[in-house]
């Protein structure tokens, strides 16, 4: 009896575990990580399929770490083990964590040794792959042959793979479909129809892989005349004809051949519904949702990512609350919407319900606390990440940026083990952000020397500091080298190279680099205009403002910025006065300070006081400081004490460190014989410099940017300044005849 009753405990005990693992499996395919981790912790007994089961799924959902501590557990671990642990380092694009565990296999079969080659090949280290193949014992098997192939392939090494394929002793349908997925993944077309035409042998794969490389070539006539003649099409012949549609906007020609599918089943239901998610016409997504006979994780993700792209977080809530078994995708998806919408605290407790979060809800919820300034806990969830990727610190970086910290934002960049083109476009473009413009050209100078090519948005960033440095030199070199490297034919470029050219004083440089632009959008006529405005030419500033709305391009509030400061420079008062309401009547543009700030320094500087200072009280957005510094330095012009007193004390209020505006009032005061008031200013001011930055100027020299703070004696060299004000007087006296040129010198 004992016996009979120990053997159906033990029956009992292996239809459980088999239950569990098969449950275990299930939740895997729906990616439902949490889950199936509860039923792997909750269970008394384990097997090897458990443990393998649960090694596989961890590492394919980014819990690489965890995976590896289950393997470390196992004893006795089987074949099956080893490969799908190394199959998870090569999920995670972890090369050399995959070869210490496959030098220290106790055993190896084909797939081992085709798993390693492709683990080579996915990171570009194709010469190792290659001799790892020469060392495979089983020559005859295909396996590896093949994954040596698709990975020459998809590095675009055609001869390479081509001569791997002919030595193959033996060739099957995967190796004449590696060599076509290397051909059409690469857009290689011509070459992918010759090969798949001489094709001994083709499966429906092969038929779907051409089709795919017509879709992603653009070229959907040919993608869809030849879905039309596969023999028999799968789901996923239908699915990438449908998603081709969809990728060009042809949403009709998309639904027309989804009801034409003979057989949908929840992939084809997915890819329909993801076509009006992608269109935002998420009614139709909804409609199509309801009708779906069976739905999965993805169907009910995507109809809440669906609501968040158009901004309906409470329909996106409400569909969530209706799931099912709510993932960490549909989490994830919710919580992107609440942190668009703002709601941090909110996205931070589901982030904390998630049993093991992902890298992915992990740099979600630090970029939402990036965004909304909140470094401190931002910086808390990044120590905590257990794996970190290279976006974990590319938002950290960009985080302390927005919020001003570049000394954080420059340890972060340092302590990056590997930096990618984003990072370093992050660094350079927070220097910038916060006016550390020789900061961010240096970071450019270092990113070449370490060999790493920047791209458009590395270059405009670089042309945008030697504009706010007037770096001419530097700036002409960056415009060499944009010439060379192929991005003159690139907008953002072709626009910092405008404003370039126009800070630094070159406005004929300025205007062959508009003209070269083939198609100008807003932003190249506002850089050439304020370019006109910047160095005084009010005239040509009227001129590309009437071809600008000739072209019938729309100005937007910059323009008018551009054009109220043109007028500004040279003293046309009534002109300005017809631009700022025709800003208002004819094109509905609200005004911001700025603009009121243009109007001020326009009338101030013509001397009509009372005006400037009217528009200042009748305005309807409230002041800012750039506007009270056009005021204060309008009556400091026309000796108007009173009214610059009251200028002066806003500017205090808002800028209680700027030393200029003491300075400035602290001269009207002295001019008026008010001696009190000078000292009690000059008693702030030096108060004030004692807990302020040194101020900084710079000037460029033989390509160098030079620095030069106040008070850095190293930098005074009296015997210097003396040699430069006798040149300076000797060419002002050659040049423009001033008389008294000797007792301006003793002065000096």
């Amino acid at each position: 009896m004992k016996l009979k009753h120990g053997i159906r405990s033990i029956g009992r005990a292996a239809n459980h575990v088999i239950s569990h693992n098969l449950q275990i499996i299930h939740l895997g395919k729906l990616g439902r990580v949490e889950d199936a981790f509860r039923i792997f912790s909750n269970m008394t007994h384990k097997n090897l399929v458990t443990y393998n089961s649960m090694i596989s799924m961890l590492a394919k959902n980014a819990r690489i770490s965890h995976a590896r501590q289950l393997f470390d557990k196992m004893s006795p671990k089987n074949l099956v083990s080893w490969n799908s642990m190394i199959a998870g380092y090569l999920h995670n694009t972890m090369v050399e964590e995959a070869s210490e565990l496959f030098d220290a296999m106790p055993e190896r079969d084909s797939f081992s040794w085709a798993l390693m080659i492709t683990c080579y090949t996915r990171s570009g280290k194709l010469d190792k792959a290659r001799e790892l193949l020469e060392l495979v014992p089983d020559k005859l098997d295909t396996a590896c042959w093949n994954a040596m192939i698709a990975g020459y392939a998809k590095k675009g090494k055609f001869n390479d793979a081509e001569k791997v394929f002919d030595q193959m002793p033996a060739k099957d349908l995967v190796s004449y479909n590696s060599m076509l997925a290397g051909y059409t993944q690469n857009g290689k077309m011509l070459l992918a129809l010759r090969f798949f035409e001489k094709m001994a042998k083709r499966n429906v794969v092969s038929w779907n892989l051409m089709v795919a490389g017509y879709v992603n070539s653009g070229d959907l006539s040919s993608a869809r005349q030849l879905f039309e003649n596969i023999p028999n099409p799968n789901v996923v012949s239908w699915v990438t004809m449908l998603c081709g549609f969809a990728r060009y906007g042809k949403i009709i020609e998309a639904r027309r051949l989804f009801d034409r599918i003979p057989r949908k089943n929840v992939v084809s239901w997915n890819a329909m519904i993801a076509t009006y998610v992608q269109e935002l016409q998420i009614d139709e997504a909804d409609k199509l949702f309801k009708k779906m006979p069976h739905k999965d994780s993805v169907s009910w993700t995507t109809i809440i990512n669906g609501y968040i792209r158009v901004g309906k977080l409470d329909e996106a809530r409400e569909v969530y609350n209706q799931m099912p078994c709510k993932d960490i995708a549909a989490k994830t998806a919710l919580m992107y919407g609440l942190i668009r919408n703002g709601n941090i605290d909110e996205a931070n407790k589901m982030f904390s319900q998630i049993h093991a979060p992902d890298v992915i809800c992990w740099n979600m919820m630090i970029a939402g606390y990036s965004q909304s300034g909140r470094m401190d806990e931002a910086l808390n969830l990044f120590r905590q990440m257990p794996v970190k990727n290279v976006v974990s610190w590319n938002t950290m970086i960009s985080g302390y940026a927005q919020a001003g910290h570049m000394d954080r934002a420059t340890k972060i960049f340092q302590a990056m083990r590997e930096k990618n083109l984003v990072s370093w476009n992050s660094l350079i473009a927070g220097f910038l952000q916060n006016n550390l413009y020789s900061d961010s050209l240096k970071s450019l100078v270092m990113m070449g020397q370490l060999g790493n090519k920047p791209d458009q948005s590395t270059l405009a960033c670089g042309l945008s500091a030697c504009a706010n440095l007037a770096a001419l030199q530097v700036g002409k070199q960056l415009h060499e080298y944009i010439l060379k490297s192929g991005y003159m034919n690139d907008l953002f470029v072709n626009n910092a190279l405008i404003t370039m050219y126009a800070k630094s004083g070159r406005v004929q440089n300025a205007e062959q680099v508009f003209r070269d632009i083939e198609c100008v959008d807003l932003i190249s006529w506002n850089s050439l205009i304020s370019g006109y405005a910047l160095n005084g030419y009010a005239n040509k500033a009227f001129e590309a403002f009437g071809r600008m709305l000739s072209d019938r391009v729309v100005p937007d509030e910059v323009t008018f910025i551009g054009m109220l400061s043109a007028c500004s420079h040279v003293g046309l008062a009534t002109e300005g006065l017809d631009i700022f309401k025709r800003m208002i009547e004819d094109f509905a543009i609200e005004p911001l300070a700025e603009h009121y700030s243009c109007l001020v320094d326009l009338f101030g500087r013509v001397g009509r006081l009372e005006e400037a200072f009217n528009i200042v009280r009748e305005m309807k957005v409230q002041a800012n400081a750039g506007l009270w510094g056009s005021l204060l330095g309008a009556c400091r012009v026309h000796k108007n004490l009173e009214l610059g007193i009251f200028a002066a004390r806003r500017l205090f209020e808002l800028e209680p460190d700027n030393a200029s505006n003491y300075i400035t009032l602290s001269n009207m005061h002295a001019e008026a014989g008010r001696w009190k008031e000078v000292e009690r200013l000059r008693m702030l001011m030096r108060d004030k410099s004692a807990r302020k930055q040194p101020g900084c100027s710079w000037i460029e020299v033989q390509n160098q940017i030079q620095h030069f703070l106040s008070h850095d004696l190293a930098k005074l060299r009296h015997e210097n300044i003396q040699i430069i004000l006798n040149t300076l007087a000797a060419h002002m006296r050659d040049k423009c005849n001033i008389s008294d040129m000797e007792s301006a010198y003793d002065i000096l």
